[in-house]
């Protein structure tokens, strides 16, 4: 059976870092001439000693995504089903030790919620709940899609990782994609913020892209959580993950996240820190390095931020988030996940898009393309 675990085996965590962090100017210089950007070159792109170009990384990316997106920027919202969660998460709101009060959404709620969102003009719809089996598990959430699928073209899901056969019946149901972030692929650290429920098992986790492909998903979006550990380290396991699951899942689309932690109902800080222009070498090595990944960025981040990354190879925004279930319409005063830092509406979000020569695109290409 494929599965990325036996490439993640080949791969030691302190000798990729080493490398990176040995990288020369030399070897930046040496990998910018070249055409054709591989794994190998996309440590050097990441390394320190790659911030001094950062400009001509950012032109080239600029370039290859103006190539083949054109003047585009995907617009996409979350919708928050329920912050019930079986899960301790050293980084989380939603993780079980809160004593917060918990909500999940009704199938009203629900309806409220998609009305909302649609007068904003929304056709790209990402659920996300917490990981609780038993009340927001796969009958929960194909109810949940099948109320909402007339209402838009492409629904994803970012939910606690499901077996293969039950991501087919969400499949059978109207699911386009899933989002399965691994948080970080350094696995003794990964046992350290996840020390109770089912997200404890690193490897379940892993396998999950393998059985999303092998489940005959459209897309597949990846990322790792940057602050848990060394965000370049993590980032060269993301990129090798998705190259490996590129060759062995071709027909499926791919999508790269960017977040960083955020303040929530907790008080992890960040290991390695990750500036804003550490993020935006990422983005930029990310399109170097694959013309057709798609790139997000959440309201994580900040409006300035925001602002100047449209044009450094970033392809899909979601704008006005709320990361509390019922947020829009319900109940603004649950908890939410995360704090999110660019509050501005969607319209603002709309108008900056196109005041720097870009089209707002509401969904995703129809799968008969």
């Amino acid at each position: 059976m494929s599965s990325f675990r036996k490439i993640f085996e080949l791969y030691n965590w302190d000798d990729i870092q080493t490398e990176i962090y040995q990288v020369t100017e030399q070897d930046v210089e040496r990998v910018l001439a070249k055409d054709k950007i591989d794994l190998e070159d996309f440590k050097v792109l990441i390394s320190p000693a790659a911030k001094p170009f950062l400009e001509e990384m950012a032109r080239r990316s600029y370039a290859i995504t103006k190539k083949r997106f054109g003047n585009t920027i995907q617009m996409y919202i979350p919708m928050y089903l329920s912050n019930e969660c079986q899960n301790i998460c050293t980084y989380c709101g939603f993780s079980l030790t809160n004593l917060i009060p918990r909500k999940t959404l009704s199938d009203q709620e629900i309806l409220d919620e998609v009305a909302y969102i649609k007068k904003q003009g929304y056709d790209h719809i990402l659920l996300v709940t917490g990981e609780a089996n038993k009340t927001v598990g796969v009958e929960y959430l194909k109810n949940a899609i099948k109320l909402i699928r007339e209402h838009f073209s492409n629904i994803s899901i970012e939910v606690q990782p499901l077996n293969q056969e039950e991501y087919e019946v969400l499949i059978e149901e109207g699911l386009y994609a899933v989002l399965v972030y691994q948080e970080t692929y350094h696995e003794a650290a990964y046992k350290m913020h996840h020390p109770k429920g089912k997200k404890s098992n690193f490897n379940y986790r892993l396998y999950t892209p393998d059985r999303l492909g092998k489940a005959g998903i459209h897309k597949i979006g990846l990322g790792a959580l940057f602050g848990l550990e060394d965000w370049r380290v993590d980032s060269f396991y993301t990129a090798l993950h998705l190259k490996y699951l590129q060759k062995t899942y071709w027909k499926t689309k791919y999508s790269i996240s960017f977040p960083r932690l955020r303040p929530h109902e907790g008080d992890v800080q960040p290991k390695v820190e990750m500036t804003d222009s550490d993020l935006v070498q990422l983005i930029c090595a990310y399109r170097l390095l694959d013309e057709d990944v798609e790139l997000s960025i959440s309201t994580r981040e900040s409006e300035k931020f925001r602002n100047n990354i449209i044009n450094l190879g970033i392809t899909s925004m979601s704008a006005a988030s709320k990361t509390n279930p019922g947020g829009y319409s319900v109940d603004e005063q649950s908890l939410e996940q995360f704090e999110i830092s660019d509050e501005r509406s969607t319209e603002e979000i709309k108008k900056m898009i196109q005041s720097q020569g870009y089209e707002v695109v509401w969904k995703d290409w129809e799968k008969c393309f």
